[in-house]
């Protein structure tokens, strides 16, 4: 997809909010099925180890930021951890399954107590956000000394061929199959949201900033995702 094409279905920065909202209320009840069809089943693998990666003690206070449908506070609880998932669109957390405890907030100003969890879960959700410094400045805030973080989200390669390959998938395929199973302008959205997200030297630099050491970011699908996990000294 062209930047300009890109430019086009990204909505202006003062409706973002609003607009991404309202997208993922319509998409709720086929986002996870879609998922697994776009990541080619790939993305549980991913957020599994992202869970993996928290390396918490078991009954640890676990928090899962713009849960959705609560797929990784299901990988949470299977690892022995204490899931609280918070999300701000409504229908996602309608349609989340399993026995989930849930709530809806904005996660970039969580309705928590300073120092109240033990680790922090977010997956495939900063370009959604309006300001990444300010997610990560309220990670912080929230987590204990010693907490954790593990963060998952979608990235440009930067090697020639893998970026080709990238960019016929998620700018021509996944909106194609968007389109036939579930909504086609927020599949074409989540495809060209990839430009929101930093490289990957200006988000260590955030996460750093934020107050965080140990940061360490791992590429997965020839750098198509980003694992991004720190420590709250």
């Amino acid at each position: 997809m062209a930047p300009s094409q890109n430019r086009s279905v990204l909505p202006p920065a003062e409706d973002k909010p609003a607009v991404v909202e309202a997208m993922f209320d319509r998409i709720a009840e086929d986002y996870e099925r879609v998922n697994r069809v776009i990541s080619l089943g790939l993305d549980r693998r991913w957020r599994r180890h992202a869970v993996d990666h928290l390396g918490l003690a078991s009954g640890s206070l676990v928090l899962d930021l713009a849960c959705g449908t609560g797929d990784m506070s299901r990988l949470l609880r299977a690892k022995g951890y204490a899931a609280l998932g918070f999300d701000f669109s409504a229908n996602m957390l309608e349609h989340a399954s399993g026995p989930n405890c849930l709530v809806r907030a904005d996660v970039c100003m969580l309705p928590l107590a300073d120092g109240a969890a033990d680790g922090i879960a977010c997956g495939f959700a900063l370009r959604n956000l309006m300001d990444t410094s300010v997610f990560f400045s309220e990670c912080a805030r929230v987590l204990r000394s010693g907490g954790r973080f593990a963060v998952l989200d979608a990235a440009q390669p930067t090697r020639a061929m893998a970026r080709a390959g990238h960019s016929l998938w998620f700018g021509h395929v996944v909106p194609w199959l968007g389109a036939r199973m579930s909504e086609p302008a927020a599949y074409r959205y989540l495809s060209a949201s990839t430009a929101y997200l930093p490289d990957q030297r200006s988000l260590r630099s955030t996460v750093e900033e934020a107050g965080f050491t140990d940061v360490d970011v791992a590429g997965f699908a020839l750098g198509a995702v980003w694992r991004i996990t720190a420590t709250k000294p």
